[in-house]
């Protein structure tokens, strides 16, 4: 108990010298004595090692004289209290986010199957469709956003698509439009057009969200590509190509749930110590690759974070031999994703041939530089397109996936 009480008279007695040092030029004269004596007669006890009974006099006397000329440092009222905890909440986790760990949210799927950015789950039939408690669930949980589409008129649905350079058959590529997130917050949204027939059914996505897998799953049987042939296709020419999907006015012809990216946080702290190592998950700002600028949508901001795999680092030789990736002459090592892509496994496409990246080509990454790629090749504006990055932009690596509550909770991969 003396214990104790010696501890609160220390306490005592500090705010009553911060209040002395901060508060005497606006106390008066008799105040800032009765403030001096109190304290004084309070150190004393504890120097003495008076009992419990002494100091407990002492103290109520210190909080009297407190009370009357403590200004805005005792008592402090409910409000005030709140406001300092939140204040200093938020300083402690601005420093943790600057210096330590960084949330990021992955935005696109240029990493899937590792990370995945926006993706759609496809209802193929409206009784699969989430109820009101299912739905609320899938968002708590998700993030899940409901998007269901009907049709204004009766018919086939088509889809609008043409062929690319590279001989790949793709959707017309949708308008990008200003948005409002929550009501308020500014975003991009992507408006996309489906077909009845020749009736074009318009809808909005958000901006970073790729509707190409949905309508994959929900027409095609979650087909790879779209069955049509190449060659039947101009080059840059979008034509209709027909779903077997027959609907009537009002029906549902497109149903899926938007799924948030995974959000995870960032080791801001490691590559202060350790180079960053080839296979890393690699997080890194945009603001000095300017051959990124053009390619990015309209309005998009220059500064932003991205994630890729780093793939080479400074002095290392880089050439693709689709599906493989090489490195130094060989093929390259050093995380899962390189040997699944290289074996096209799984969800993985393999490394293409993009931007710089040539049949027979070989790139030296310069010094004081990075190449990242992304590990979904087929759909991935990366270093190949880009360049390298700048040392003075790396961020840190992925540590740790911590939203959406799903199978992919856990530590970063």
């Amino acid at each position: 108990m003396q214990r104790k009480l010696r501890t609160h008279a220390t306490n005592w007695l500090e705010l009553a010298e911060k209040v002395e040092h901060y508060r005497r030029d606006l106390l008066e004269s008799e105040e800032l004595n009765q403030l001096r004596r109190a304290q004084g007669e309070l150190k004393w006890l504890v120097r003495e090692k008076a009992d419990a009974s002494k100091l407990k006099l002492g103290i109520e006397e210190l909080e009297a004289v407190l009370r009357r000329t403590g200004g805005a440092f005792y008592p402090k009222s409910t409000l005030t209290e709140y406001v300092e905890f939140f204040l200093v909440a938020a300083i402690v986790i601005l420093g943790i986010r600057a210096y330590f760990f960084q949330p990021f949210k992955i935005p696109t799927n240029s990493m899937w199957p590792s990370y995945n950015g926006m993706t759609g789950e496809v209802f193929v039939n409206t009784d699969d469709e989430p109820g009101f408690i299912g739905q609320g669930f899938r968002f708590v949980t998700q993030l899940a956003v409901p998007k269901r589409v009907d049709a204004p008129v009766g018919g086939e649905v088509k889809i609008p698509v043409a062929r690319t350079r590279d001989g790949r058959v793709v959707m017309l590529p949708p308008r990008f439009l200003d948005g409002r997130k929550w009501f308020v917050i500014p975003t991009k949204l992507r408006e996309y057009e489906l077909y009845v027939d020749n009736t074009p059914v318009k809808f909005r996505v958000p901006g970073d969200f790729d509707l190409e897998n949905v309508v994959l799953d929900a027409y095609f049987d979650g087909a790879e590509s779209f069955p049509v042939e190449v060659d039947r296709l101009p080059f840059g020419q979008g034509v209709l190509l027909p779903t077997g999907k027959k609907v009537q006015a009002g029906d549902r012809m497109l149903s899926f749930d938007v799924l948030t990216g995974d959000q995870l946080f960032v080791d801001r702290i490691s590559y202060h110590f350790v180079k960053p190592q080839v296979g890393d998950g690699f997080v890194f700002r945009t603001d000095h690759l300017t051959r990124l600028h053009p390619q990015m949508p309209p309005g998009s901001p220059k500064e932003q974070y991205y994630i890729k795999r780093l793939v080479g680092t400074p002095g290392d030789e880089m050439e693709i031999r689709e599906p493989e990736l090489w490195r130094n002459g060989e093929p390259i090592e050093g995380s899962e994703a390189f040997a699944a892509n290289a074996k096209r496994e799984g969800r993985y496409p393999g490394y293409r041939w993009q931007g710089d990246f040539e049949p027979g080509v070989r790139i030296t990454v310069p010094p004081h530089r990075y190449l990242a790629m992304g590990d979904n090749s087929a759909s991935s504006l990366d270093g190949r397109s880009w360049g390298t990055i700048p040392d003075k932009d790396v961020v840190g690596r992925p540590l740790f996936i911590y939203y959406p509550f799903t199978r992919r909770w856990g530590p970063a991969p």
